[in-house]
């Protein structure tokens, strides 16, 4: 909270958007986390320095972007839930379409992916990235940008302090999605979330 995303576009432009939504996952013993296994290649960067992006694919089609937060050696991660979109509106309907668009099921109906233009077109601002598959897909994010440096402020894939940032009541709820992981996991009180943020992914549940 407090800090927003910047994606630049070398072709269109940045599109911006402020965090309101993360989720924590913490270290080997967190059964939710993709750590849970140990050390593979595609989690690898999670044990590497704080502030890298960790980038992957959920059911091979939505990207989703964490940020690691702990020293080397330490596998954590925070993943980004929602952003309440700033700058570069019609970039992210746009990156959002062409997402889409890539699809297998959509390939060769151009009826269908009209149907996806018009819905998507029709989308209020502060829902078009109010999930983390929702965000991959409107910052134009994909897993090749797995170990960018956040932090750097040349970074085309950045998180930056956001200087529009007023106060805000933030409200804790346990992670969404993970009943696999059983007991204590999934009650863990680490999804944090803007209250009464219009972009937040789902209900927002007891503080």
């Amino acid at each position: 909270m407090g800090c927003r995303l910047i994606a630049e576009d070398p072709r269109h432009g940045p599109v911006t958007g402020r965090i309101v939504e993360v989720e924590a996952y913490i270290g080997e013993e967190d059964r939710a986390s993709h750590a849970r296994f140990g050390r593979t290649t595609r989690n690898a960067v999670m044990y590497g320095e704080p502030g890298l992006a960790y980038l992957y694919l959920v059911y091979g089609m939505h990207t989703c972007l964490n940020v690691v937060t702990e020293p080397s050696g330490r596998p954590t991660a925070v993943l980004i839930r929602a952003i309440e979109i700033l700058t570069g509106v019609e970039l992210a309907r746009a990156n959002r379409i062409a997402r889409e668009a890539a699809l297998k099921r959509f390939r060769g109906d151009a009826a269908a992916l009209a149907r996806v233009g018009a819905r998507i077109a029709a989308t209020p601002t502060e829902r078009l990235a109010s999930g983390p598959g929702l965000v991959g897909a409107a910052f134009g994010l994909d897993p090749t940008m797995t170990g960018l440096d956040l932090c750097d402020p040349d970074s085309p894939l950045r998180i930056e302090l956001d200087p529009g940032a007023g106060p805000v009541t933030v409200r804790v709820t346990p992670r969404v999605g993970i009943a696999y992981a059983g007991e204590p996991w999934t009650s863990r009180p680490w999804r944090l979330l803007v209250a009464g943020n219009r972009s937040v992914s789902a209900p927002t549940g007891s503080a």
